[in-house]
């Protein structure tokens, strides 16, 4: 038994040893000898990298004997060979002799040795040579007019750097109706998928570009602030909640959905110290998000501060900034933004026309002040920092619109006037490049059309502008991302400009989808009651489809008689008008009314004189007798 087992252990049963899971058992483990193995790895490529630089010496040795060669008389031919990277070689020869001391170490990598099988040693060579030059392209061997047609793609890139007009997408517009009245806010999320557009009109209108199709239909429209115009929306740096600022003292934050998300609290008016206020007191004249911290928002007011705001803390402020005039007294902000790139600055334009910079941490002074920016008395509509954050532009309601250097605070570095705005909101944007400067111009009703005007940045040389409508333009926007101009205009159109080649998606979705085709309204038909076991004279006939039930009425004139609209107004033919359900109600409503033109009344009283003398009948027979 002792050796059984013996024999047992020694040399398992192979079945037994797979089902046990022990297959490793009587298996020898090999030996590596690691450094035979680097030795043999280090003669391989040295060995390799002779192979490689002789191949190129006689490369070279070639290219010399081919450029004796050629005659010297012809100087075309050496002028022109003179721009192809064979004759860079002398230039290369440095190179190549320092990469041979290096080569003679040990290279040890990837085998080269299957390709330079695989394709002749000269070609081998050649891109070797070229890889100095520029990058190995993977693939077949280009077409010989490609390289032609990048180089063509290269000058107009070249031509459109130099042409700023050519970036301005407008060679397409769609045109969303909101209303009637103004379009006071506008708003895009950061992914460009959505706009909300805000009126005069109360109504909050939700657009969605890949939803919609051609018929262009919000798909929500709202009124969150009651009667209350709306003088700002505007998307979080996330996305998922929006700002809006109206007439009131509380400003709102809604959801994507438009479900109200909180409501600021509204500040005692009686407290004259507005720091010890918990909420603004006055109508809101602006507001806007942290571009970095999405929860933190900015409002400013008519009660003369400008407030920051935490969407989860809606019971009070978290800081109060209060613009003073020159005399040190309140002034009213009329607009108010972050610095675009880190927000730790807070700027507001004022009704006394000075610009005021705040830094977020300190409430107390200005970190940078410019009195006389715009005209005393005059509301400046829109401050926006430039995507460097170096630049600060200003829309003033004294017709100007001026560009700042903060850091060099006592005059604009350029300006442009003859800029009409009758609005308060009236908009400038920088485009996504940061070259171009954007804004809208106001008009009279009837006197002309609303213009959208693009400067350019370095100079304020006026490039090109856009006739948007018969009416003001208040709003515009410029989406970095979709590549699009959105414009608010005063007759209650959101336009949206693009170009279906340098715009992405947006417009370019919900125009290409075809209208739904309006199902008509299925009438209500009588129901039809079945009866198989009827007599026939109680049996009544079988409704095929309501459609063609639908075209029987039509004709029939009785079932297809319009009933008479309401009387507006004074009662007419007999019916009684709506003011009044009982005759004598209508008799007082129209005891003062004659429906005779008494336009003459000299004519009207003498209108029955004639008849009165030929043939008498009340008052002459009576004196006769």
């Amino acid at each position: 038994p002792l050796v059984a087992d013996a024999e047992m252990l020694g040399t398992p049963d192979p079945q037994l040893a797979a089902t046990m899971g022990f297959s490793g058992f009587g298996k020898k483990a090999r030996t590596f000898d690691l450094e035979a193995m680097f030795e043999q790895t280090r003669r391989t490529a040295v060995e390799r990298s002779r192979k490689v630089l002789e191949a190129r010496e006689r490369e070279k040795e070639d290219q010399a004997e081919k450029e004796f060669r050629i005659p010297c008389t012809d100087s075309s031919v050496s002028a022109s060979s003179a721009t192809r990277p064979g004759s860079t070689l002398t230039e290369r020869e440095v190179v190549c002799s320092e990469s041979e001391d290096s080569s003679n170490e040990a290279l040890s990598g990837p085998s080269m040795q299957s390709q330079s099988s695989a394709r002749g040693p000269a070609e081998d060579i050649d891109d070797d040579d070229d890889d100095d030059d520029e990058e190995e392209f993977i693939g077949p061997p280009l077409p010989p007019g490609f390289k032609d047609s990048d180089d063509d793609n290269d000058d107009d890139t070249e031509e459109e750097d130099n042409n700023p007009v050519k970036k301005i997408p407008d060679s397409h517009e769609i045109t969303l109706q909101h209303g009637t009245k103004t379009v006071s806010a506008l708003g895009l999320d950061p992914s460009g998928a959505r706009l909300i557009t805000g009126g005069y009109d109360y109504d909050v209108k939700f657009w969605d570009f890949a939803g919609m199709d051609a018929s262009l239909q919000a798909f929500r429209s709202l009124q969150p602030c009651e009667c209350h115009q709306i003088k700002s929306l505007q998307y979080s740096s996330t996305g998922d909640v929006i700002l809006v600022v109206s007439g009131n003292s509380q400003a709102k934050v809604l959801d994507r959905d438009g479900f109200p998300v909180m409501e600021c609290i509204k500040g005692d008016q009686y407290i004259v110290d507005m720091t010890n206020t918990k909420g603004h007191t006055a109508m809101l004249n602006s507001g806007c998000w942290h571009p970095k911290i999405k929860e933190e928002f900015l409002t400013c007011s008519n009660d003369g501060t400008v407030r920051t705001w935490d969407v989860n803390n809606e019971k009070k402020h978290k800081s109060v900034f209060k613009p003073r005039s020159v005399q040190g007294k309140r002034v009213i902000p009329t607009t108010c933004t972050y610095s675009r790139e880190d927000g730790k600055l807070i700027a507001a334009g004022c009704q006394d026309g000075s610009i005021q910079i705040w830094d977020r941490n300190m409430s107390v002074h200005t970190k940078f002040h410019c009195r006389q920016a715009h005209a005393s008395g005059t509301d400046t509509s829109c401050l926006t920092f430039s995507y460097d954050g170096t630049v600060l532009a200003s829309r003033g309601g004294d017709d100007t619109l001026k560009i700042w250097d903060i850091r060099q605070f006592k005059k604009p570095l350029n300006s442009a006037s003859g800029l009409p705005s009758f609005f308060p909101m009236t908009d400038c944007c920088f485009s996504p490049d940061d070259k171009i400067l954007v804004t809208g111009t106001s008009v009279k009703k009837g006197g002309g059309s609303g213009k959208l005007f693009f400067f350019y940045r370095e100079t304020f040389q006026k490039l090109y502008e856009i006739e948007v409508t018969d009416a003001s333009v208040v709003r515009c926007l410029w989406h970095p991302k979709l590549n699009q101009i959105m414009v608010g205009t005063g007759n209650g159109l959101a336009k949206v400009y693009y170009d279906p080649v340098k715009s992405q998606r947006g417009a370019k979705l919900c125009v290409v989808k075809t209208k739904r085709k309006e199902r008509q309204a299925e009438t209500l038909t009588q129901d039809y009651i079945i009866t198989p076991h009827a007599l026939p004279m109680f049996r009544e006939p079988r409704q095929r489809s309501t459609r063609k039930q639908l075209e029987k009425d039509r004709l029939d004139p009785l079932k297809s008689h319009k009933p008479e609209p309401p009387v507006a107004g004074a009662g007419r033919g007999g019916r009684v008008g709506t003011h009044g359900v009982t005759l004598s109600s209508y008799i007082v409503k129209n005891i003062a009314l004659d429906k005779t033109d008494d336009s003459n009344p000299r004519e009207a009283i003498l209108r029955h004189a004639k008849e009165a003398e030929e043939n008498p009948y009340w008052v002459a027979p009576a004196y006769a007798k």
